[in-house]
């Protein structure tokens, strides 16, 4: 990589100005450096909803990251428009030498850079592009047979022998901050500049922004110890929260492991509960890697292909009423409907909940997977393609490492398991509060007297189940294995 006078580091989901390996680079071999982010109308144009908190999210974090920029005497320069045009004229009209950002692995995004390079290259403007949201990516963790993992347990046993101090070390940005290119600090266009208005984000308690990763990550080590036994508990606070953080690069990923496996050195040594839980979360983030890898090896999976072949036309029935109450959360099945509600109210769904979510739709109401991940893709304020398809595929059973397709979960005994005393129900499904802890899971059990005593009618002021689990089981199982004849 050759030094330069003047380069042009190009945001995406890398939004901060720490252990960020394109902007290391960029301040590491430039004598100037400008920081651009474009709110790219190739992706806004095709959200219908205009208060989608994802973008307001970006906003709030591209606001953030403009300010910390502008404290070390340079600015993002902010657009609105169509990328692929905006960086290469950009760059020409800032006599830019090399343009450096991180890498995408999604088809579009990759298609996308590619155009943007050919254009770079017509004007002798180099591009480099660098691993930064994984720990490791396409090719860095292969079989023996030089072939790309299928199957989770071994990709992440190869993972974590492959791992260490080198991969995770952070990229020392501090060093050469100096070099950003002096400029006088501009405004930011507004939400309403780039069409979209501003949601319910400020009243949830989900922090934007750099300032937000580091809260919810430091909150989170004092909780790592407990993640194994209660991350799959909806009521309680077990999860780490940083999913929408990992998915727009406001916290490091590699800080992130390092915590994770610092925690599980500490924890073998003491012999206690916090090697578990830290283990368990940097599983987690290996996942994100193995379906990272799953998407950029089979790009197929990004339009609609189920992984597994023989499974890519079931002749799902395809009920428009029923997927419409699973949407709205009305399906009569009160942890579902619960996780709907979170998801439709927040735009976060629990981990466990995804998979009790997408089972049912698929399993029990015979709908097509594709519906129901076109349907996250909407609503997930942390959405991601490859984990979005991949959580979906495995629940469908198309995917790769996927549930087998004669497991399907029941959604009574995942309610009675995993919300014992109905804490999520009654938070997400008020019409059920008066319910005991044993009602309140298949209220449609209670007694006609039972209702008028605590005052509520199933089948008025809460739905009685849209399908009864055993016999919509028994179709799906038939479905399933005349598929695989």
């Amino acid at each position: 990589m050759m030094q330069c006078e003047k380069a042009l580091v190009w945001f995406r989901r890398d939004l901060r100005d720490f252990d960020h390996a394109a902007l290391y680079f960029a301040l590491k071999n430039a004598k100037q450096v400008y920081c651009i982010f474009v709110f790219d109308t190739e992706i806004l144009d095709k959200l219908t909803d205009k208060q989608d908190r994802r973008v307001e999210f970006i906003w709030e974090s591209v606001h953030e990251l403009k300010i910390a920029l502008q404290k070390n005497g340079g600015d993002l320069i902010v657009k609105y428009g169509l990328a692929r045009n905006i960086i290469p004229d950009y760059a020409l009209e800032a006599n830019i030498q090399a343009v450096f950002s991180n890498h995408d692995y999604e088809p579009n995004t990759i298609a996308r850079d590619a155009e943007v390079a050919k254009k770079l290259a017509e004007k002798n403007i180099h591009f480099h592009t660098f691993k930064d949201q994984v720990i490791f990516e396409k090719d860095e963790v292969l079989t023996l047979n030089n072939k790309p993992y299928t199957v989770f347990t071994p990709y992440k046993n190869a993972h974590l022998k492959k791992l260490n101090d080198y991969y995770l070390k952070p990229y020392p940005v501090d060093l050469y901050i100096k070099k950003l290119k002096k400029m006088a600090p501009s405004d930011l266009i507004s939400l309403e500049d780039i069409g979209f208005k501003r949601t319910n984000l400020s009243q949830m308690r989900l922090p934007t922004g750099m300032s937000g990763g580091k809260q919810l990550l430091e909150d989170f080590e004092n909780r790592m110890h407990q993640y194994k036994e209660a991350r799959d508990f909806p009521a309680i606070k077990g999860v780490s929260y940083l999913s929408v953080h990992l998915r727009f690069g406001t916290v490091s990923i590699r800080h992130c492991a390092r915590q994770a496996r610092d925690r599980m050195a500490i924890g073998s040594e003491s012999g206690g509960s916090q090697a578990m839980g830290a283990q368990t979360w940097l599983n987690e983030l290996i996942w994100r890697d193995f379906y990272f890898q799953i998407l950029y090896h089979n790009p197929q999976v990004a339009l609609g292909h189920a992984y597994k072949s023989e499974f890519e036309n079931l002749p799902f029935p395809n009920n428009e009423v029923l997927f419409k109450a699973w949407c709205d959360g009305k399906t009569g099945f009160p942890l579902v409907d619960a996780a709907m509600r979170q998801l439709n109210q927040t735009g976060f769904m629990h981990n466990r909940l995804r998979m009790v979510a997408a089972s049912f739709l698929v399993k029990d109401l015979l709908v097509d997977w594709r519906w129901g991940e076109r349907y996250f893709a909407q609503k997930l304020i942390d959405f991601d393609l490859s984990a979005n398809n991949g959580g979906w595929q495995w629940a469908a059973s198309t995917g790769c490492d996927a549930q087998p397709w004669f497991r399907i979960f029941n959604p009574v005994t995942q309610s009675e398991r995993f919300d014992a005393t109905g804490k999520f129900i009654r938070k997400y499904v008020p019409e059920l509060v008066s319910c005991s802890d044993k009602e309140i899971h298949a209220p449609w059990l209670i007694t006609p007297l039972r209702q008028q005593l605590i005052g509520i009618q199933i089948g008025a002021d809460y739905p009685q189940p849209i399908v009864e689990h055993a016999a919509q089981r028994a179709l799906a199982l038939n479905l399933y294995n005349n598929a695989k004849k």
